[in-house]
């Protein structure tokens, strides 16, 4: 069967006071483009001992064997989140990607640690193309303290991309998000619980979101990601509708604590939409 929407990064453990959760833009996307009924396939690198079966379900896995899983370990203080990399898995390359997961319609690179060679856009000229760029926006210390860096090759690729998605958080500065737009096709900043705003050419709209009782924030980002990514597609590429259908899932989202919880409340909601 065709594959719909492939994503493309690391699965990861984060460390939390209850132990190692599932994370990464692999596993929150994968599974949020599978609610929304694409067929779905992953590539990643892992330790082979690990069982992803319970976070991806019966999601199409190509998993590089690593000597290590990606770990994040997580810290909020008063002065903002500290961020620890303990473990990184093995690089993902073009020639890593199954034959037959070539001609996807929505292809999504979601890098966490620079592990995914950007320049797998150019195997895919007739799909989608979605770009959240976070991960090849890190660098860390020997220590694992991770920072924000500028990507070196960010004025090559981004104008590659149908569309790319960004954080406030993951920019150094207001003159990098103006170097972004210019070079980006379809550029979204995310804002959290204010909304997002879209710049595509000369012209930009904010989309404010729902208030909704929150309750875990976990994820937030990369649901949307894979949410406007669709919709993007199903509407032939309007920028403007796929926000605001990005904003309504997202903020199901963050209603549920836990991956599993907050895909079983998206689907409520898209139940509930029919």
């Amino acid at each position: 069967m065709a594959i719909d929407y492939l994503t493309i990064g690391h699965i990861c453990h984060d460390v939390t006071p209850d132990g190692l959760v599932t994370g990464g833009t692999v596993a929150y996307s994968g599974r949020t483009a599978q609610v929304l009924g694409c067929k779905t396939a992953v590539l990643t690198s892992a330790h082979p001992d690990d069982d992803w079966l319970a976070a991806l379900g019966d999601i199409e896995l190509c998993r590089i064997p690593a000597a290590a899983t990606t770990t994040f370990e997580n810290v909020y203080t008063p002065n903002g989140r500290i961020q620890t990399l303990h473990h990184v898995a093995d690089r993902l390359l073009a020639s890593h990607i199954p034959s037959d997961w070539m001609h996807p319609a929505i292809l999504h690179l979601g890098p966490l640690t620079n592990e995914v060679e950007a320049e797998i856009v150019y195997q895919f000229p007739n799909s989608l193309i979605g770009l959240t760029p976070q991960g090849w926006m890190r660098r860390w210390g020997s220590d694992g303290r991770v920072f924000a860096r500028e990507w070196p090759l960010a004025q090559t690729i981004l104008p590659l991309a149908t569309a790319v998605v960004l954080s406030e958080e993951d920019l150094l500065s207001p003159e990098m998000l103006t170097q972004y737009r210019e070079w980006s096709r379809l550029l979204v900043l995310t804002r959290g619980w204010a909304g997002c705003t879209v710049f595509m050419g000369d012209e930009n709209r904010h989309f404010p979101t729902a208030k909704v009782e929150e309750r875990e924030f976990t994820g937030a980002g990369d649901i949307f990601a894979a949410a406007y990514f669709v919709r993007l597609h199903q509407t032939g590429g309007n920028p403007w509708a796929a926000a605001e259908f990005a904003n309504q899932i997202a903020s199901q989202s963050v209603t549920q604590a836990g991956i599993d919880a907050k895909m079983a409340q998206i689907q409520r909601y898209l139940e509930t939409r029919i």
